[in-house]
């Protein structure tokens, strides 16, 4: 701690937190607040856009989205390529994967207010908005390359019957067929489309009611024609110059055994070679329609009951459908007929026309459907504003909320899908897309009921993590079995935009699902984390640095986060003041500052503040309760007493002069430099004496923590060379002085104090920024002494057996010694297995300076200014541009009324050495066994 401690802040402070406005976020999308009745929505009052029902709002899109084109064009194809078996399998295996999905999207829309943008909605709340934006993105292209299929899937079925090249008997084939036309054909449609959603959803809802009576009446007749119609030889045409004949024979079981089994053909539109994944993924489409009522979440009146109860009666009664056509189809249709006409249903109906309304009224609400819901998600994604400028646009509204810009930038891509040409290409793109979006929803749902968060609790219970994690492994096994390039490539795009939005670090106010998740699990491992099993061995530093202002204080808060080797570093800081004289706690305004100040620094630090009348009071505090079970500190750094003011960090580092607006979490810059008053400003009146000081070292000594000083840490330099570095050559140093300098009688170099200044100073130079740097160990020696090989052979042995690299220089230390009033004993450097206390303390001296004097004269070993100037001396001698010096501290005296005195010999002791860590070790640190 340095001499300075910041003077308690006035309240301006204390309303900063709820005020902040997280960018990116808007009313709408206030978080949710817990009332009487359960979750509510914080925005503002109920949409009067919010109209539809949940029969209108979700169980008719999402039906009509599900039966599209591929109920009426390709039941044949399915069977006819697939046999009834494998059809029936294909069945089953999606329409499991989508209830899997409709579980997850019940739980999630039951547990709060959903606002616009349906399933992208559910997954960016829940998880973040790196996951949201780049799934939401993905499940927007999806809808748009569904819509394109749709149009795709009518253009095919009017050329079928109207093109020059149909099938249907002369007289009709009247349309001009090629690629162009097909395009042109298609953009009519989809023009069609565009206007009916500028209009709005209330006129699509209205329209795609009717269109679901008219799908129903005709699947009525298509059920009525298996039983009514006789059997019959039906003419297949190709190309307008090839036919072949196929039949109708009615309910036939010796039909029903010849389309039992699988009989893999070529594709007739695309002239592809089928299998069982190009069907499925054919197939498959007509399932994916089950997000159409959640894209519709902004104009529902209750969306979290709408969606999950209309999304269920949906499901069910498609899947009863499909089942039923597959069989009827199986069981009356020869394989000839179902792989020659993907249309047949026409030719054994009653009334054919019947089929071509309802394949004309499905594939343009499947169309408008995809269509509306694209755009919504794309207008939920530009509200949010994670991908910036590109989407701006598309936040604009009519007077009517409804949001036409999006509906025109998805009008604009689905024209580009369209060039594709054929609805069989582009149907595998379109369900991994899909399967994507699917597996989303489930981890989701899955991350919300792994970390067991308290508010998580859907009215839907219809649910565990094993049916999300089915979901998610059905999904990604079915995506690479449809199109393993297409499965990789869509993964690959979804890391990429992962990626986008977390550079841009967009901010958001929902909640991170990941913050929840590493909780828990950071909650059962700390328990764990049994202290009864540490072992030296496995040591590692835990520190506690107390920073009174870190304008001057950021060097040395880089420098410690250097030595913590994977431990555990807190930021403690004691604001003084008394919280019964106090409206409410000004600690807990604080913490977003602090936290801020972290990230500018780029450090690996937890933050810790107290309140208390006195710094040694609070630093108490802070040793004794921060940190949890086996993660405590267990070394306290302060910085030095003295009257030295460093320069205003920063005002020097580019993070603060040249940083952003504000960060994720809405403190700018100029509120930081705000909180953290300058240096100099911080004159007058000391937070602490002195004698507080070393009381708060002999307090930390008592609570056994290892005790290290900084000082002048303001003055390291900031571009030392790194190992990797060109200017390597340029050799540096870390000096470390293991003897106890303030008692040189002291008979051994290995106790516990010198070991823990070795281990930190080796710590240091595992760093990557400071391996470079060379680690030089000081052994001071007397000219007479003929002991000092022995000693440096026992003291290379020692570092030899802890394995730390460094280089011993013998230093004599004559003059030093003669300062003292009788000759130190011949010390002898003691086995390394049987280090010393290394709590000898130093010489305590009264009070006054008449009594000090008196004191240094008649004590056992005399430590006199000169004497600690002379040593001061020697360590300035020492070649070599010196980054560090490590050097022993002793033990504050027993005797309070020495604390200055003490205070004032460590100051002599190292004034003008450059950055220097002063270091008490009271615990063993080092092992030289396995």
């Amino acid at each position: 701690m340095s001499t300075e401690s910041s003077p308690l802040l006035s309240y301006r402070l204390f309303q900063v937190a709820g005020e902040v406005a997280m960018p990116g976020s808007t009313q709408e999308e206030a978080p949710l607040v817990v009332g009487v009745g359960g979750l509510a929505s914080g925005g503002p009052h109920p949409d009067p856009a919010r109209q539809l029902s949940t029969f209108f709002g979700v169980v008719v899109p999402t039906v009509l989205s599900m039966f599209s084109i591929v109920v009426f064009m390709r039941i044949g194809f399915v069977v006819g390529h697939a046999g009834f078996l494998q059809s029936l399998l294909m069945l089953v295996v999606a329409y499991l994967i989508i209830s899997l999905t409709v579980l997850s999207v019940c739980a999630i829309s039951t547990n709060g207010a959903v606002q616009a943008g349906g399933a992208y909605f559910m997954i960016s709340r829940t998880l973040g908005p790196e996951f949201g934006g780049s799934i939401g993105l993905m499940f927007f292209l999806a809808n748009v390359c569904a819509c394109g299929v749709y149009v795709l899937g009518l253009v095919e079925a009017i050329l079928d019957v109207f093109g020059a090249n149909g099938t249907e008997v002369p007289g009709t084939k009247t349309l001009p067929q090629g690629y162009l036309y097909s395009f042109l054909y298609g953009s009519l449609v989809l023009l069609l489309c565009l206007v009916v959603c500028l209009v709005g959803a209330q006129i699509y809802s209205k329209a795609a009611f009717f269109i679901f009576l008219v799908v129903n009446i005709v699947l009525i007749t298509i059920f009525a024609s298996f039983f009514a119609v006789s059997p019959r030889e039906v003419v297949v045409s190709r190309d307008g110059n090839q036919s072949f004949n196929a039949f109708f024979t009615g309910f036939n079981i010796s039909t029903l055994r010849d389309n039992m089994y699988a009989m893999y053909s070529r594709d007739y539109t695309t002239n592809n070679m089928m299998s069982f994944a190009t069907v499925f993924a054919v197939m498959f489409n007509g399932c994916t329609g089950i997000m159409a009522g959640s894209n519709m979440s902004g104009e529902l009146k209750n969306a979290s009951s709408s969606i999950p109860k209309g999304t269920i009666v949906a499901v069910v009664y498609t899947f009863v459908i499909y089942f039923l056509l597959f069989f009827m189809t199986s069981f009356t249709c020869d394989r000839t007929l179902l792989k020659g006409d993907y249309g047949f249903f026409r030719s054994i109906n009653i009334w054919p026309p019947f089929v071509l309304i309802g394949i004309y009224a499905a594939s343009l609400s499947a169309s408008m459907s995809n269509l509306i819901g694209a755009s919504r998600i794309l207008h939920a994604l530009a509200k949010d504003d994670l991908f910036g400028m590109v989407l701006a646009p598309a936040k604009r509204v009519s007077n009517g909320g409804n949001p036409w810009v999006a509906v025109l930038y998805t009008w604009a891509l689905v024209q580009l899908v369209l060039l594709v040409g054929k609805f069989n290409t582009i149907a595998g793109i379109v369900t991994v897309f899909y399967l994507v979006a699917y597996a989303a929803v489930d981890l989701a749902c899955l991350a919300l009921e792994w970390a067991s968060a308290p508010n998580f609790r859907p009215t839907f219970q219809v649910f565990s993590w094993h049916t999300c994690l089915l979901g998610i492994a059905s999904c990604l096994v079915m995506m690479f079995l449809i199109s393993p390039a297409g499965a990789s490539g869509s993964l690959g795009l979804m890391l990429l935009l992962l990626g986008f939005i977390h550079l841009r670090s967009a901010a958001s106010s929902w909640g991170y699902i990941s913050q929840a998740l590493i909780f828990h699990q950071v909650r059962k491992y700390l328990l764990l984390l049994d202290i009864r099993k540490d072992h030296v061995k496995f040591w590692r530093p835990q520190i506690l640095l107390m920073v009174a202002n870190p304008r001057g204080g950021s060097q040395l808060i880089r420098f410690i986060n250097h030595l913590k080797k994977g431990g555990l570093f807190v930021l403690g800081h004691v604001e003084i003041g008394d919280l019964d004289t106090m409206p409410s706690d000004p600690i807990q305004a604080h913490y977003n500052f602090w936290l801020s100040l972290v990230d500018k620094l780029n450090v690996k630090a937890f933050v810790d503040l107290t309140l208390s009348p006195s710094v040694r009071q609070g630093t108490q505090h802070l040793l004794r309760i921060t940190g949890l079970g086996g993660m405590k500190p267990n070394t306290l750094v302060l910085g030095f007493y003295d009257n030295c003011v460093p320069e205003d960090y920063f005002l020097q580092d580019p993070a603060f002069s040249q940083a952003r607006e504000n960060d994720e979490f809405g403190v700018d810059l100029a509120a930081l430099q705000a909180h953290f008053l300058p240096v100099r400003e911080g004159g007058g009146r000391r937070a602490l004496s002195p004698a507080e000081y070393v009381a708060v070292i002999s307090d930390a000594v008592k609570m056994h923590k290892n005790v290290c000083l900084a000082r002048y840490f303001h003055l390291l330099e900031k571009d030392l060379p790194s190992s990797s570095s060109k200017r390597r050559s340029e050799a540096y140093y870390i000096d470390v002085w293991p003897l106890n300098l303030l008692r040189p009688d002291t008979p051994t170099y290995v106790d516990i104090c010198s070991l823990f200044l070795l281990q930190m100073a080796c710590i240091l130079t595992m760093v990557s920024s400071w391996k470079a740097a060379r680690l030089r160990i000081f052994l001071c020696v007397e000219s007479g002494d003929v002991g000092w090989v022995s000693k440096e052979e026992k003291l290379k042995e020692l570092l030899t057996k802890l394995r730390i690299k460094a280089t011993i220089k013998i230093v004599t230390w004559d003059q030093v010694v003669a300062l003292q009033g009788h000759q130190p004993a011949d010390g002898q450097i003691q086995d390394h297995e049987q280090p010393t206390s290394g709590t000898d303390q130093l010489p305590q001296c009264p009070p006054g300076k008449e009594a000090k004097e008196d004191f240094l004269n008649t004590a056992t070993f005399h430590v006199t200014d000169e004497y600690l100037a002379s040593v001061n001396s020697l360590l300035l001698r020492q070649g070599g541009r010196t980054a560090v010096r490590f050097l022993y501290l002793p033990r504050p005296p027993a005797d309070t009324s020495q604390y200055e005195c003490y205070l004032e010999q460590l100051e002599i002791l190292t004034t003008d050495l450059g950055p220097t860590l002063l270091i008490h070790g009271l615990t063993p640190v080092t092992c030289t066994e396995l």
